[in-house]
């Protein structure tokens, strides 16, 4: 397969081809909707540049001195240190406060292409570290390569486009702490937000690195405050995401205001390599090598799974014992629809149980503030749609809740990956109704394998006490 997808891509096309048509596919619900736009070449505004000034060199934050002498790795068979690559020590520096002395399957992979120049096209599941490995690959280019000595202060060195608003706030934040001894300014750009406080944010200081959604960057183009001819990095994060919520029509129209794919490199990464997928990637890249992790098994060994067959009208109370006896701290529960997730967190609230709600329906602050209170254990339970909570990346959530089963089995694996994160153990607990159970032999033959299905204890079944 790998060599059938490699010859796809002729070797040394320089011109970026012609969009074709596809089926785009819009989701039951968007954090950022798509929108029929027109062509940016109409829009006047959108050549007005502000005046030039001049480029000031980056002046690194003051810090205790560190030298690769505190950053001490051993070789170890079968890993790759982040020493074996040519990387600043700025960078090294914060991968090492990171605590990542090893590079994920990925990282190794991916790295190995990217760091010499190449265009990339990666396929690997959530938590397998791809964000890193563009990330440190992106840095890296920008450290080598000085700013030109005139830039407007709306163009971005690199641009990361994601479908989610979540996931873009974790980008930027993974970006944040590996850029923080290079100097290099990283900025997020997200609908539901305060255009003009991200504005003002974009004039206030050169921007390096933009992680954005497709949207809200439109809207800033359009109005001749971004300017993507600068662009020497593209990353496309969760292509078949952006795919399924039929983003790529604006994609493709961001994707035309950057230089020719042969001034650029570009890096696309997809949970999976679909046609459609691949298309995108022919249209987009130059000769890219093609990285695939095949992890030994889809759901991580480190989550416990177990489904209870359960009727409907008893899941919530199944819901409720399970996290008041068993005094949880940190879950997250997944619902189907948002109005659902309305309905949950509702009742978990009113019954004493502190929760928090993550759907498209939210607006984006509440929904930072509601994810920096469960990040920090000031809540204990927060409910969420699979687009909502896509991005989601929390350490020590102990327990995922699938309230109803997904009807796409790949987001099955999404859902519990967000437990058993970073070596830890965590449990999978799935409530298969007689409207949802139908989900659960696609689920398997995903796994490649069954999933005991149980009774719940009596005891999980009593009836929720009335609130005084």
């Amino acid at each position: 397969m790998l060599k059938a997808l490699k010859n796809m891509f002729g070797k040394g096309k320089s011109a970026d081809q012609p969009d074709q048509p596809i089926d785009d596919t819009s989701a039951q619900e968007t954090t950022d909707s798509p929108v029929t736009a027109t062509p940016i070449a109409a829009q006047p505004s959108a050549t007005a540049k502000p005046r030039r000034q001049k480029s000031r060199k980056p002046v690194p934050p003051s810090a205790p001195a560190w030298t690769l002498d505190d950053f001490v790795v051993e070789p170890a068979e079968g890993k790759t240190r982040f020493h074996d690559f040519k990387l600043a020590p700025e960078l090294m520096h914060a991968i090492h406060d990171l605590g990542f002395p090893y590079c994920t399957p990925i990282q190794a992979q991916v790295l190995g292409f990217t760091l010499k120049g190449r265009d990339a096209i990666g396929r690997a599941q959530t938590g397998t570290g791809k964000t890193a490995a563009f990330l440190i690959s992106t840095i890296t280019q920008l450290l080598q390569t000085p700013p030109p000595s005139d830039r407007y202060m709306g163009e971005p060195r690199a641009l990361i486009i994601a479908p989610t608003r979540e996931l873009v706030v974790q980008i930027a934040k993974d970006a944040q702490d590996l850029t923080k001894y290079t100097g290099l300014n990283v900025m997020s750009f997200v609908g539901g937000m305060d255009f003009d406080k991200q504005l003002k944010g974009l004039e206030s200081r050169y921007c390096d690195i933009l992680v954005a959604t497709p949207g809200r960057l439109l809207d800033f183009h359009q109005r001749g405050e971004v300017h993507l001819d600068m662009v020497e990095v593209l990353v496309l994060d969760e292509a078949d995401r952006m795919l399924d919520m039929g983003f790529i029509p604006q994609v493709r129209q961001i994707i035309r205001q950057t230089p020719p794919k042969s001034e650029r490199q570009t890096l696309l990464f997809s949970a999976t390599f679909t046609e459609d997928v691949m298309n995108l990637a022919k249209q987009w890249t130059t000769d890219p090598a093609i990285v695939e992790i095949e992890a030994e098994h889809v759901a991580s060994d480190t989550v416990e799974q177990h489904v209870y067959a359960v009727a409907g009208s008893d899941k919530y109370k199944l819901l409720y014992n399970l996290i008041t006896r068993n005094d949880w701290t940190r879950v997250m529960v997944f619902a189907n629809r948002k109005d659902e997730v309305r309905r949950i967190e509702e009742r978990l609230t009113r019954d004493g149980i502190s929760a928090v709600q993550m759907s498209g329906d939210v607006p984006q602050h509440k929904r930072i503030r509601a994810l920096e209170g469960f990040r920090e254990g000031k809540i204990r339970v927060m409910v969420a749609t699979d687009v909502a909570g896509r991005g989601i990346h929390v350490d020590g959530i102990s327990h995922v809740i699938n309230f109803t089963l997904p009807e796409v089995p790949d987001d099955y694996v999404h859902r519990i990956g967000r437990t058993g994160r970073a070596g830890a153990s965590g449990t999978s607990i799935s409530f298969a109704g007689e409207d949802d159970a139908f989900a659960l032999p696609a689920i398997e033959a995903l796994l490649g394998r069954k999933i005991s299905c149980e009774m719940p204890p009596a005891e999980l079944l009593a009836p929720v006490p009335p609130r005084r």
